[in-house]
């Protein structure tokens, strides 16, 4: 990672004016001081970019202020040259020739970046998957042939891999791109190809005003960038799940589908996650760096999974959100079951966050009818996707149950019903305390329902105040 000597004056002179030494990647070095950050490109070609010459370097330093200005206004300032000074010395700005251009931004602290938090709340994790779907929103649509695109990134990071001696005999991804290419298609098609950030792991968000923040997005190949939004978000969820667990990758993809009601990349995710998995796998090894637990995640992802249908009904308050939460990381391929809440899926038909309250009218019996018609449909082409599936609703209706159950047959997924119960007093209790959840209930809707008859039911009664709760419900979700 050592300057080009032709820059080497350019980097002294950074290194004073900011009194920092430079932060290195094979690409640039960033110089961060008390007010402001400046990165320069380094003057390398590498085949996949060219960074030789000064326009290059002009060019893309002004490409990466365009791409996350939008969504960084706070962190990314401006693009200046540096020039040579009447005395001989270099500055920043000024008259004459630039000598080099580097990016200005402001200086962040080391523990705002996402990579370096040994943990992140569930608030953060909810808050980074809205901030990636407000990213794809913005994001311009593209046309393209996405399945060639795909086979063009497997085969050049297979030669990556190779050359730094990665075993890569038993990764075959080629048979799942086939099987998924008329969806690929078909998303390109539905504006689900987009010129996206296009290096979106955790490194590269960081807390601006307290809110994640996504920045540094690839600037120097457009290719490279212009992929499925589900492939996006597959780099993010792939390093929450190595640095994290699969728990927090299973929360914000939970979250992001909740927002957008996109969930139509779900077949493809396996060979997105692979995919990812790899490319971390072959960075880390050509740094000299642990590699094997990525090589091995990016085989483990092409293996296929039991298709499971859980779905979770009681009355209001008894924890089904709760559990539902718990149980989705276990089930299914990576990184878990499509946790489907019918709450939150009547929040997005009405436009709002999932924490906005919706008027009464909002929850008239043609507006619930609304809400589980999307929702058995987002189940049933989870399932068919290769994906588990965890449906979180009241289901005091015997033909809502019916209809659940229905939709894991004809999916030849297995189903479990699991019905939590618990004293009225305490349900009371607790939607009192509710704050900031995607429920709207009351104590007048749970008295309602609870006067309700449910029909006869034929789901595993579960003990909602049992210490043991997530434990049994595991227990009865077949392996």
């Amino acid at each position: 990672m050592t300057i080009p000597a032709s820059q080497a004056e350019v980097a002294a002179f950074l290194a004073r004016h900011t009194g920092a030494t430079p932060i290195e990647t094979h690409i640039s070095a960033v110089y961060v001081g008390a007010a402001e950050a400046l990165k320069m490109k380094k003057a390398v070609a590498l085949g996949f970019l060219d960074f030789s010459t000064l326009g290059s370097r002009e060019a893309f330093c002004r490409r990466e202020l365009a791409l996350n200005a939008p969504t960084a206004p706070a962190l990314y300032r401006d693009v200046v040259a540096v020039t040579r000074a009447p005395g001989g010395g270099l500055r920043l700005g000024g008259e004459g020739e630039a000598l080099e251009w580097v990016l200005r931004m402001a200086p962040l602290a080391p523990g705002t970046f996402l990579d370096v938090m040994e943990e992140i709340p569930p608030e953060m994790l909810d808050a980074i998957a809205d901030a990636v779907a407000a990213l794809h929103a913005a994001a311009p649509r593209r046309a393209g042939d996405a399945p060639a695109a795909m086979q063009r990134v497997i085969e050049g990071n297979r030669a990556a891999g190779l050359a730094v001696g990665l075993a890569l005999d038993e990764w075959r991804p080629e048979a799942m791109l086939a099987a998924v290419a008329p969806l690929l298609r078909a998303r390109v098609a539905q504006g689900f190809f987009r010129r996206c950030h296009g290096d979106l792991h955790l490194a590269n968000l960081c807390l601006l005003d307290g809110r994640p923040t996504p920045f540094d997005a690839l600037e120097f190949d457009e290719e490279l960038a212009t992929i499925d939004t589900g492939y996006d978000l597959a780099f993010l969820l792939m390093d929450l799940e190595h640095r994290h667990g699969r728990a927090a990758a299973n929360r914000v993809l939970n979250r992001y589908v909740a927002v957008t009601g996109d969930g139509g990349f779900l077949a493809a995710l396996p060979i997105f996650l692979s995919l990812r998995a790899l490319i971390r796998a072959h960075v880390e090894a050509r740094r000299g760096h642990p590699s094997e637990a990525y090589r091995k995640a990016a085989l483990d992802y092409l293996e296929p999974r039991p298709q499971h249908l859980v779905a979770i009904g009681g009355l209001q308050g008894t924890g089904k959100s709760h559990l539902a939460r718990a149980l989705a990381p276990a089930i299914g391929a990576a990184p878990g079951a499509l946790l489907l809440r019918s709450d939150e899926i009547r929040k997005r038909q009405h436009g709002v966050a999932p924490e906005t309250r919706l008027p009464p009218e909002s929850y008239r019996p043609e507006a619930s009818a609304k809400v589980h018609a999307d929702l058995f449909a987002a189940a049933g082409a989870a399932l068919a996707a290769g994906h588990g599936v965890v449906a979180d609703a009241v289901w005091y209706d015997p033909a809502m149950r019916a209809e659940i159950e229905a939709t894991a047959r004809r999916a030849g997924a297995v189903f479990t019903g699991l019905w939590l119960e618990a004293p009225l007093p305490v349900l009371q209790a607790r939607i009192a305390a509710r704050r900031g959840d995607a429920s709207d209930a009351d104590a007048a809707v749970l008295a309602r329902t609870a006067a309700a008859d449910p029909g006869a039911i034929a789901w595993h009664r579960v003990d909602a105040l049992d210490p043991a709760l997530l434990t049994k419900a595991l227990a009865l979700v077949p392996g």
